[in-house]
């Protein structure tokens, strides 16, 4: 019965689960927080009635922000159509077969009419409507619904639904990566628990977490990354367990070069930081001398102005210069306290850093990873040869990109250098098919490319012998022999 009981909780919604949220083709990725307004697809809500209801659940809005669990249909409720036309050639679009206004349909909406009845109300006062087909019929049900209806879904974030997401959004931030070259990738790259990946990429973190939810919180990831740290956007919207950020380690491209040299000191602090703090250091310096120098002047002047003016003014001054004497020392310890903790705080964040430095070097150095995932919008031709080295023989790996001119860069390369094997340069198209009775056919528009990728299998390089120690190893012939006659 326990085993049920979790296995229930892991389909249920729960406040702070990061969900998607789904209308039509629209998708959004939130965190589920009480009395928080959520803005989607122009309209506001909140979502503390979601919390303990399953996921994949359909809400509609209420008035005030309100989502209620969507009843199931009623066939005898349904759409009337009455009937339909055997053709549309009599049909003319002018704008005059609808008789309710703008006007009248607020009006309706104000009343606390749902989305079903606005829509029966509209079938109602068309005047072409009994004169459509039944699929011109179904088609105009189905956009007025996609209009008048204010329905939510709430979905379990997944590879496939974020990749969807990103690529519907915003396709530039993931290097207009679709969802079925993304597949193709996990599939390519021989994704499963219990393996060393090595993941570079610049696609918000999205393929990072398709990598890790494939392996499902069993072996190790390692992340390299570019610039100052790692992006991870993608991998929050997946909302893993904590046992998963566990298996999950960053290293900075930038001291590749020296891991494969063998002189990387992961005991040293980073010298990027050192700079830094030498420059708070200065800043900080530079900002106390000039508000001693500034209180200096300030102290010179009112002594100045004191001299000149009489004696009950100069009492004043003396009064104020000892009161604004008192308050100085005061900020300054408080300053000097916020400068201590600040520098703590840097302190630790930096043996963090460290550590993880360390314990990512630890894993590389190992040159024994399962696996090698490459999806930048950087010339992947580099990091590719650098990181080649640190896979095991007889492991896969692939690389994305947008271009196929830099992919062909690195076919080439490995060709020359050698050291792999079943090296292939793809590219993927995907259609999308309407399936519906006596009406089947491809989606008009579809996406003009999904990418390529170039994928292969790292095997051990033999080295080449000369030519003399070849003919040493070599057998001597056997002599014929010959029978006396």
């Amino acid at each position: 019965m326990a085993d049920n009981v979790d296995d229930d909780s892991l389909y249920t919604i729960k406040e702070g689960d990061y969900v998607v949220l789904k209308r039509g083709d629209v998708f959004k990725a939130v965190q589920i927080q009480t009395k928080k307004k959520v803005i989607f697809e122009k309209q506001w809500f909140f979502l503390d009635n979601a919390v303990g209801q399953l996921y994949s659940t359909t809400f509609e809005l209420a008035s005030g922000g309100i989502l209620q669990p969507r009843k199931p249909k009623d066939p005898e409720s349904s759409t009337d159509t009455k009937g339909a036309g055997t053709d549309n050639r009599n049909i003319q679009d002018d704008g005059k077969s609808q008789k309710l206004t703008r006007d009248d349909i607020e009006t309706l909406k104000e009343q606390g009419l749902k989305g079903q009845e606005i829509i029966q109300q509209l079938i109602d006062n068309s005047s072409t409507f009994k004169d459509k087909t039944e699929y011109a019929q179904d088609k105009y049900i189905k956009k007025k619904k996609k209009k008048y209806e204010n329905i939510v879904t709430i979905l379990k974030p997944s590879c496939r639904i974020l990749a969807m997401m990103y690529h519907g959004r915003e396709p530039g931030k993931i290097c207009h990566l679709r969802y079925d070259t993304l597949a193709q990738m996990l599939t390519l790259a021989n994704i499963h628990a219990n393996s060393k990946v090595l993941v570079f990429e610049t696609c918000a973190g999205l393929v990072l977490g398709s990598v890790m939810e494939r392996m499902g919180g069993f072996g190790s990831v390692i992340q390299m990354y570019p610039g100052g740290g790692p992006v991870r956007a993608g991998v929050e919207s997946f909302g893993f367990p904590a046992h998963f950020h566990d298996t999950l380690h960053e290293f900075p491209i930038c001291h590749l070069n020296a891991l494969i040299a063998g002189t990387l000191d992961t005991t040293a602090k980073d010298p990027s930081a050192d700079l830094k703090e030498s420059d708070m250091a200065a800043e900080v310096k530079t900002e106390a001398e000039v508000k001693t120098e500034a209180e200096v002047k300030t102290e010179a002047e009112v002594k100045t102005e004191a001299e000149q003016k009489g004696s009950p003014e100069e009492q004043s001054m003396e009064t104020n210069s000892v009161a604004d004497g008192s308050l100085v020392p005061k900020k300054e310890e408080e300053e000097e306290k916020r400068r201590e903790a600040k520098a703590q705080e840097k302190k630790v964040k930096q043996e963090e850093k460290r550590k993880k430095l360390a314990a990512a070097a630890s894993l590389l150095e190992g040159r024994n990873a399962d696996g090698l995932v490459i999806a930048s919008r950087f010339n992947p031709c580099p990091v590719l040869m650098a990181l080649l080295k640190f896979l095991s023989p007889s492991r896969p790996f692939v690389v994305y990109s947008q271009y196929k001119e830099c992919l062909i860069e690195c076919y080439t390369k490995l060709k020359e250098q050698g050291g792999t094997v079943n090296l292939k340069l793809t590219d993927y198209w995907l259609r999308h098919y309407q399936v519906l009775p006596n009406r089947t056919h491809p989606v008009l528009l579809m996406s003009g490319g999904g990418g390529y990728l170039l994928s292969g299998t790292t095997v051990a390089a033999e080295r080449s012998k000369p030519a003399a120690s070849r003919r040493d190893e070599e057998p001597a012939p056997k002599r014929q022999k010959v029978t006396e006659g």
